[in-house]
């Protein structure tokens, strides 16, 4: 591991609880395919399949945040044990009710409460952003390496779900999902000493992190970036199911990720200079303009290398993300605020998969690939039209008096 990755981890704790994430954050890679997966196996129908990952997404794009604010308030272990549970007796209710053939609202319904998975990786960020305030350098390295073990979850999350799906019974990925989330969530609590300390709800200043206008922007820019996530994830199944390679679609998305995991481990190591607003800019424009070459795909390597090259610019988009929230966002609502990016993530997530399972259904896979470029563009649009917001200076109005790692973008400086 290169020297600033292991400089990061020299604190106590630190190797512990980013294992206990990488275990937890498993599920966000199996669960939405893994649902696809097995309801297209028992159904043949993506419309179906397309819309039950949206209604998990959604309904995690709701209740996500409202955990992560009481996170902030009570602490990640009095929150996110019981969290975990409602979320994992929904899902078997999703499981039984798919492998009984029950009616379909009652799959729904089920999907619905298993929104209640809690945002894991906000609460690993946020772990890092408590040990190393006030040390950019630190911070940068520590969510490039939470990037890096996303995409390494996305590299072989879809791998495990879709495969076992196919393999060995529909219900087998989504069900490993739950078992990841059980044991990640029960190991991260357990450990203590590195917990953020909690702020009462006095401490708080007043109504949601979503006020900041900055993060209003990451949020929105980020419905349509889900929106590409989602669309590729449904029509990369049903393209190489068109194939007569469905298992095969697990390692294309694989390499999907797998471009970003690479990006993200060369940004970790940059020195970089400027604004991270710009950066961010600059990675949502190319994750638009990289969804273009998807609509000359015409087999499975084509499509894989056009992904990796997709790839390659969600991993710095992702940490200059963050950047971005932790200057915008008063600290004692952090990770309510890092869990809003996910909300973002989620909604699009939601509508790129339900949009694109629809087109599918109605012209086929390689036309489902319009989708993503439809929410590409309009990803960079936002982010062009809210750029301002994020490069002017912070506001002192709203932010905690006693934070002294509040700062500007312009102020920023990884050295």
């Amino acid at each position: 591991m290169p020297s600033p990755y292991r400089a990061i981890f020299a604190v106590p704790g630190t190797k512990g609880f980013s294992a206990a994430g990488f275990l937890g954050r498993m599920p966000l890679s199996m669960m939405g395919i893994g649902v696809v997966t097995m309801i297209s196996q028992l159904t043949g129908r993506y419309g179906l399949a397309g819309a039950l990952s949206a209604t998990l997404a959604m309904s995690a794009a709701v209740i996500g945040p409202l955990i992560s604010r009481l996170v902030d308030r009570h602490g990640q272990r009095r929150v996110l044990r019981p969290a975990t549970l409602v979320a994992l007796v929904a899902v078997a209710g999703l499981l039984i009710c798919a492998q009984q053939r029950l009616p379909d609202w009652t799959l729904f319904v089920f999907a619905a409460g298993a929104g209640c998975v809690p945002s894991v990786g906000s609460m690993i960020r946020a772990r890092w952003a408590e040990i190393y305030r006030g040390s950019p350098r630190e911070l940068h390295t520590a969510y490039s390496w939470e990037s890096i073990v996303d995409e390494v979850c996305f590299i072989f999350g879809p791998i495990i779900s879709i495969g076992l799906s196919t393999a060995w019974f529909p219900e087998a990925g989504p069900l490993l999902a739950a078992g990841f989330l059980l044991v990640g969530v029960l190991w991260l609590t357990a450990q203590r000493a590195t917990e953020p300390v909690p702020h009462p709800r006095r401490e708080h200043i007043g109504g949601s992190a979503l006020r900041s206008r900055g993060l209003q922007v990451l949020v929105v820019t980020f419905v349509a970036t889900g929106a590409i996530f989602g669309s590729v994830d449904v029509v990369t199944v049903a393209f190489a199911e068109e194939r007569g390679h469905k298992a095969a679609a697990s390692l294309v998305l694989a390499v999907y990720a797998l471009g970003s995991c690479l990006a993200g481990a060369v940004f970790g190591l940059l020195r970089l200079r400027g604004k991270a607003s710009t950066r961010w800019l600059v990675g949502v424009c190319a994750m638009a303009v990289s969804m273009i070459p998807l609509q000359l795909a015409g087999n499975l390597p084509f499509l894989a290398v056009a992904l990796f090259v997709a790839g390659l610019a969600i991993a710095p988009t992702m940490v200059s993300t963050m950047a971005l929230v932790e200057q915008h966002v008063p600290r004692t609502e952090l990770t309510e605020g890092m869990t809003w990016t996910s909300t973002g993530l989620a909604v699009g997530v939601a509508l790129g998969s339900s949009a694109a399972g629809w087109v599918v259904d109605a012209s086929g896979a390689e036309a489902g690939y319009a989708v993503p470029v439809v929410a590409g563009a309009l990803a960079a649009a936002v982010a062009f039209l809210g750029y301002r917001r994020l490069s002017a200076p912070v506001p002192r109005e709203g932010l905690a008096e006693d934070d002294p790692h509040r700062r500007t973008d312009d102020d920023e400086r990884v050295a």
